[in-house]
């Protein structure tokens, strides 16, 4: 009984890592998307999303059984509680993506990012791809030195999020108001799909020790944010 618990705990995990899997492939690809004006990646990137959405209420459904069935002690239950949170974390990263393939829908057969700006999306684009695929590492190892390297890994998006601000605060922005909305939330969209994976990072962090990252980076010595484990 206790084998087959820990085999279905474990396929939790499996499950997240697929999860992280798709949603770094999808921010990928939707990055590709609305730089090329690919309409057809756009809808396959927003397709794909269901296939997150159900493995997380596939986990959701199995994680709540267990509670149920098992009554799990202490740091089983850390696993359980904290598997769900991450399930979360990486069903909003899916939503991100597909809201950077909505806007490259909804702008074909032009493109929601001016030329000049290509360079900086798909540089967050491919860090958040990058994030995401160490979140899923973090998952299967219990990394805890790797997994909080990401927040420190975050900080170079942070950067090219204010990089974006300051293109159009620029006197010299000759894109218009509307191009001007779709740049600013395309950074948000990438700002917080990276925030997403930091937060799978810490929230491993917590299952592996029972502390917060914060806490226990500030333990260490090294730079810790704010966010929550």
């Amino acid at each position: 009984m206790r084998d087959a618990y820990h085999e279905e705990l474990d396929s939790i995990g499996e499950g997240l890592v697929e999860m992280a899997r798709l949603v770094g492939s999808a921010i990928g690809r939707a990055t590709t998307a609305i730089l090329d004006a690919d309409l057809k990646l756009a809808e396959s990137v927003i397709a794909a999303d269901a296939k997150v959405d159900d493995l997380q209420r596939d986990l959701e459904e199995r994680a709540v059984a267990l509670l149920a069935r098992q009554q799990p002690v202490a740091t089983d239950l850390r696993i359980v509680v904290t598997s769900l949170r991450m399930s979360a974390d990486l069903e909003r990263s899916g939503d991100l993506a597909q809201h950077v393939a909505k806007l490259a829908r909804l702008r074909f057969p032009d493109t929601a990012v001016p030329r000049d700006l290509h360079a900086t999306i798909l540089e967050m684009g491919q860090l958040a791809q990058r994030l995401m695929a160490k979140a899923g590492e973090v998952i299967i190892t219990k990394d805890v030195d790797l997994a909080l390297q990401l927040e420190q890994d975050d900080d170079a998006m942070d950067l090219l999020h204010r990089t974006l601000f300051q293109h159009l605060m620029d006197d010299r922005w000759r894109h218009g108001i509307e191009t001007a909305v779709d740049v600013t939330l395309l950074g948000r969209y990438y700002e917080r799909f990276a925030d997403h994976a930091v937060s799978v990072a810490k929230r491993v962090v917590y299952l592996v020790t029972g502390e917060h990252a914060d806490e226990l980076a500030q333990a260490e010595g090294r730079p810790g944010g704010d966010g929550d484990a």
